[in-house]
C-alpha cells in the first residue's frame, strides 16, 4: 500500500480493481483522443501511421508584391550612363503633353537598340523619383521616333514582363500605359505584338475583374484603375493586332469578348445559306 492514503492511485492500477475497469478505459479513450497530432509532409509513408495529420499546403497569395531586383536602368543612372535628367517634378497623366526632362544630347541621335529596353527596364524599379525618371524618358523617345518602335520590340518584351511579374499595380498600369502609347504610334507594333501575348498578357488575366465597387458613384478617372486599363490595352491590342489578335488574346484571358467584331454582328453581316 501507497504510504500517503491521499494520494489518488494511477490508471493502471484502477484498472485492476474489480468495480473500475469500464470507467478507465473510456478515460483513457477520452485521452487519447486528446492527444495532439503529429503533422508529417504529404505523399510520405509517415501519413499512413497513426496518429499523424498531413501538413496543409501552405498558401499563396498571388497579388502580393513581389521583390525586385535592382534594375539594370538603376545601375547606369547611378554610374551616370544615362543621358537625360528631370529638370521638375509634373502631375499631369497625359503622355502627350510636356514632360519634365532635360536631355544632355539631342534624343533623336540615340541608339534606339539600345537604350530604349534600358528605360523600360526602369518601369519595376522600386523607388518613385527613378522610376518617373524611366517613364517620362521612353514616353518621349517613343513620341518622338515612333517608327524606330518595331525594330527593336522583340528587346522590350522582357523588360515589360519584368514590370508585370512585380504584382504592383501602379507598375502594372504604367507599363500598359507605355504599351498602348508604342500600339498607338509605332506602325505595325500590334501585329509584331501578337507572338508575345504568351509573355504579357498572364497579368492581364489575373487582374481582369479586379476593380474597386463604387455603388452609385462615378470615377471617370479610368487611368486608376487596373480593370478598366487592362480592358483598353485588350481592346487596343485587339484592333491593331490584325485577325489573329483576339484568337491569341481569347486563349490568354478567357473572360475576353471581342469588342471590333461582335458576334451578333458577324452573324447578320455573314451570307445566308440554303
Amino acid at each position: 500500500m501507497d504510504a500517503n492514503p491521499s494520494k489518488c492511485p494511477d490508471l493502471h492500477e484502477r484498472a485492476k480493481r474489480i468495480h473500475e475497469p469500464g470507467r478507465v478505459c473510456r478515460e483513457l479513450l477520452y485521452l487519447r483522443s486528446k492527444r495532439a497530432k503529429r503533422e508529417v509532409p504529404a505523399f510520405t509513408f509517415q501519413a499512413l501511421q497513426k496518429g499523424t495529420v498531413v501538413k496543409p499546403p501552405t498558401k499563396i497569395d498571388i497579388f502580393k508584391r513581389r521583390p525586385v531586383k535592382e534594375t539594370v536602368f538603376k545601375i547606369y543612372f547611378m554610374r551616370g550612363d544615362i543621358p537625360v535628367a528631370l529638370s521638375g517634378r509634373s502631375n499631369k497623366q497625359d503622355p502627350t503633353k510636356d514632360r519634365p526632362l532635360r536631355w544632355h544630347c539631342t534624343p533623336e541621335d540615340l541608339d534606339y537598340c539600345y537604350y530604349l529596353p534600358i528605360f523600360l527596364d526602369g518601369l519595376a524599379d522600386i523607388d518613385s523619383d527613378t522610376r518617373l525618371l524611366a517613364v517620362n524618358a521612353a514616353v518621349d523617345l517613343i513620341m518622338r521616333q515612333p517608327h524606330k518602335v518595331l525594330p527593336v520590340l522583340p528587346k522590350l518584351i522582357l523588360p515589360l514582363k519584368r514590370a508585370f511579374q512585380t504584382r504592383d499595380k501602379g507598375i502594372i498600369i504604367t507599363a500598359l500605359q507605355v504599351l498602348q502609347l508604342m500600339v498607338r504610334l509605332g506602325p505595325c507594333v500590334g501585329q509584331a505584338l501578337v507572338p508575345f501575348y504568351r509573355q504579357l498578357l498572364a497579368v492581364c488575366n489575373l487582374y481582369k475583374n479586379v476593380n474597386v465597387n463604387l455603388g452609385e458613384g462615378v470615377d471617370p478617372d479610368r487611368s486608376k484603375r487596373i480593370g478598366d486599363v487592362i480592358e483598353d490595352t485588350l481592346k487596343l491590342l485587339e484592333f491593331c493586332g490584325g485577325p489573329n489578335a483576339f484568337i491569341n488574346i481569347k486563349y490568354m484571358v478567357p473572360t475576353y469578348e471581342s469588342s471590333v467584331f461582335p458576334r451578333c454582328q458577324a452573324q447578320d453581316d455573314a451570307p445566308s445559306r440554303h
